[in-house]
């Protein structure tokens, strides 16, 4: 625990110094001014460096830099790396538990019949390591969090026999779960016998929402009901793929709520939806700081910016600067620019949402503006507002912001291991066994880190 909470310390310390970078919009770029808030070294570095060699401060693992880097950035580098958890997987060899099911020719495709590549990766290792939790610490069923519509407790209960009770908050999910569970059992009916599926157990599929204000006492009625147990005797694992902003807090304090909770595994998401003390101080819980040693530190403040950069995938923008995939760079510079034109125009209408727009090759300013706007108030711009000497400029200037960008990825592990940081003393201050490490391929799922907790 001494180690964690000194890694903390220092974390928030390196944080403090460079929060002025990290709280900063890239859609303000132009607005703000950000470029000029940089040190004048680093400002003269980037502007005479070729673009792929900012790849260089996004690597994980020291390597040899073809950039001679200012003092200061080396330095940054150095420390980020002593600081944040790695968010390279380590050899799963070592540490694995396959399911044959999944390989199967004529029932692999029941698992992932429109299951994205990404989500494919997820839930096959997500399904590894909590079969592995089960081996060592034994229960009688899992409660899987934010199930959707069951591809993880589908894997869990068909291709690893074990018991799964999924909480998920939208009915037409679980109809769509408890339909897909029943083709499965149809299939393999034709093609296994009687004993390949004698160890199967079907999901059973509750609707209910978490919320912050939940108590372990109706948690555990839900259970009772959705199982038809008859008393509280009975143990259960709690699993969660991903859960947003607060719903992966409140699954730790379920876990340390209920005696009957003997293992947790989650990999969390969204950190920015996350309430603060800070965002939500009439609250009685918030999703960050947990435990009892940051909420006692002076300085623990994470700004919505800061929460917000850590989601970003660091390693995919990494290998678009080195294969010089500058195209798909420029959108920042777009929407930056559009900023400045909205607010010229109606100075109380910062940061107002705007379409998302797939860059896509040779696009021009006025493509892209045309298509972010449609359907808003900003739609009805006179066009020749676009075309000015000012927008010129900025859209000239489209290197700088990916520099700037480049800088707040750079920094964006250093928030979220605070954040791990945080949860793992929470739960340690509970006498709980923690562990956290990247399970997944950070390129598909950029949130990639698992924190298992096991009481003693």
């Amino acid at each position: 625990m001494l180690v964690v909470k000194e890694k903390l310390e220092q974390s928030l310390a390196l944080l403090k110094k460079y929060e002025w970078l990290l709280d900063a919009y890239v859609l303000d770029f132009y607005l703000d001014d950000h470029w000029n808030k940089l040190p004048d070294v680093w400002q003269q570095h980037l502007e005479n460096i070729p673009m792929e060699y900012l790849s260089e401060l996004l690597q994980n693992e020291d390597q040899d830099h073809q950039v001679k880097w200012p003092v200061e950035l080396m330095v940054l580098q150095q420390e980020l790396r002593k600081l944040c958890i790695n968010r390279a997987p380590k050899n799963q060899h070592k540490n694995s538990l396959p399911c044959s099911l999944l390989n199967h020719p004529k029932l692999k495709y029941m698992f992932q019949k429109r299951v994205k590549p990404k989500k494919q990766h997820e839930i096959t290792r997500m399904a590894e390591i909590c079969a592995l939790s089960h081996r060592q610490t034994p229960v009688d069923f899992i409660v899987d969090f934010g199930a959707g519509v069951g591809h993880l407790a589908r894997i869990l209960g068909y291709g690893y026999g074990l018991q799964v009770c999924c909480f998920e908050m939208q009915p037409d999910l679980n109809q769509k779960a408890t339909e897909i569970d029943l083709k499965l059992e149809s299939m393999a009916a034709k093609h296994l016998s009687q004993a390949e599926t004698s160890h199967f157990q079907r999901p059973v599929h509750l609707t209910q929402r978490l919320e912050s204000s939940t108590q372990p006492a109706q948690f555990l009625s839900s259970i009772r009901n959705a199982l038809q147990l008859e008393d509280d005797k009975f143990s259960f694992g709690i699993i969660g793929l991903h859960p947003c902003g607060n719903l992966g807090p409140t699954l730790m304090r379920m876990f340390l709520g209920c005696p009957q909770a003997k293992f947790l595994n989650f990999v969390g998401c969204c950190y920015q939806k996350m309430t603060t003390q800070d965002t939500h101080s009439r609250e009685q819980v918030h999703g960050y700081p947990l435990s009892k040693f940051l909420s006692e530190q002076v300085g623990n403040y994470l700004s919505y910016e800061a929460r917000e950069i850590s989601c970003h995938a660091m390693e995919v923008y990494h290998d678009r600067l080195l294969a010089k995939d500058y195209e798909h760079l420029r959108i920042h510079s777009f929407r930056a620019a559009a900023e400045r034109i909205i607010v010229q125009q109606f100075p109380d209408l910062r940061h107002c949402a705007l379409r998302n727009v797939k860059h896509s090759p040779d696009m021009t300013f006025h493509q892209y503006f045309q298509k972010a706007v449609q359907g808003t108030r900003f739609e009805a711009l006179d066009s020749r507002v676009l075309s000015n000497k000012q927008t010129e400029t900025d859209l000239d200037n489209w290197q700088r912001i990916v520099s700037f960008y480049t800088l707040r990825l750079m920094m964006a592990p250093l928030v979220e291991s605070i954040i791990l940081y945080d949860r793992c003393l929470f739960l340690m201050e509970n006498d709980c066994h923690v562990h956290i490490e990247a399970i997944f391929d950070p390129r598909l799922s950029p949130r990639n880190h698992i924190t298992s907790a096991v009481k003693p």
